[in-house]
């Protein structure tokens, strides 16, 4: 008789584990909601503006490592190489890939709008693979644009239209936490004549072991519960590990000094209402304390990854304008550098 497995861990609708290691990442939250966890199909016909397709850079752990690449339609007059933007996308590393429409909606438009090409790598997910894999995949993606770069590889869309002396990572939530991750390690290497422009963490998974004020205080939204925080932490930091690991806490004690840290410039996208606004402020103030180039954006009324809600951009004037004014900053910020 097969033994039925028992549930071990249920994560906000989002995940469940299982005691024989199986997870089972079926979205059983609202079903209205449920189109923005959905893939999306590349295609490299121009659509709204962009075109998307998929491309395998190798393996990891015997499993394909892949991108997904957005191109925004190149304009008549257009001359100039676009910068390249490598987007990590979030979810605790526990959930959600490159290609789910929350993404793929947000990202679309900020490539058309801030004329760049992004390359978003699909990420290793814990608690199968827990980290450093994510981070692990986001810098191999960065190595791999070094050799597309040289000519080692070959990708038409990058060679043809990339500016390779302009490479910004930006990450969404624990995306953003890889962002400082595959800065700090880019800073021990040499990328030539890849140059990396910028880094650009928004609303990252900075947090340390004993509660905030602001994760008692502030509200719980659909992207991030303190069910969501602790339980996703539990499952992708190294066995043994708490939030105070350099990963979740780059500005703790436990964390290489950022002093010791070669740095490119950062923009910190926070939102006032976020549940871990206070200890992503600890980051930001600890970087200025070491002179760190970091510039602070936050965006007003808002809760943690706002903009990746379809919903709440179109129907809410509010976060459609508080949007806007995110892709306005990211914007400003590539064109400075």
């Amino acid at each position: 008789m097969v033994q039925e497995k028992k549930l071990v861990e249920d994560v906000s609708g989002w995940l469940r584990l299982y005691d024989d290691g199986s997870v089972d990442r079926t979205w059983t939250g609202p079903p209205q909601v449920k189109f923005m966890v959905q893939p999306v199909p590349p295609h490299q016909h121009f659509k709204d503006g962009v075109a998307t397709r998929d491309v395998i850079i190798g393996s990891q752990d015997n499993t394909d490592h892949r991108l997904r690449l957005y191109l925004p339609e190149i304009k008549s007059d257009e001359k100039e190489a676009l910068p390249i933007v490598l987007h990590f996308h979030g979810g605790g590393f526990c959930i959600s890939e490159a290609d789910w429409f929350m993404y793929y909606q947000f990202y679309t438009r900020f490539t058309r709008s801030a004329r760049v090409i992004c390359v978003s790598p699909f990420l290793r997910h814990a608690p199968e693979n827990r980290l450093p894999a994510g981070i692990d995949d986001g810098f191999s993606a960065l190595l791999w644009l070094q050799k597309v770069a040289t000519g080692d590889v070959e990708e038409p869309w990058l060679k043809e239209h990339g500016d390779f002396n302009r490479v910004f990572l930006i990450g969404d939530s624990s995306g953003g936490n890889i962002v400082h991750e595959v800065a700090a390690r880019a800073g021990n290497i040499k990328l030539d004549p890849l140059r990396l422009a910028g880094g650009i963490p928004v609303h990252p998974g900075f947090l340390r072991s004993t509660r905030s004020r602001s994760e008692l205080e502030k509200p719980q939204s659909p992207f991030l519960t303190l069910d969501m925080v602790d339980k996703f932490l539990g499952l992708a930091l190294p066995l043994g590990s708490n939030k105070d690991h350099p990963i979740t806490c780059p500005m703790g004690d436990n964390a290489p000094p950022l002093s010791e840290l070669k740095l490119p410039p950062y923009l910190l996208c926070l939102a006032e209402m976020d549940l871990i606004i206070d200890t992503e402020m600890e980051f930001y103030e600890a970087m200025k304390k070491e002179h760190k180039d970091v510039e602070l954006f936050v965006s007003k009324g808002m809760t943690h990854s706002f903009y990746l809600n379809k919903i709440a951009v179109d129907m809410d004037p509010d976060t459609g304008a508080e949007t806007d004014a995110l892709i306005a900053k990211f914007k400003k910020f590539i064109k400075e550098h």
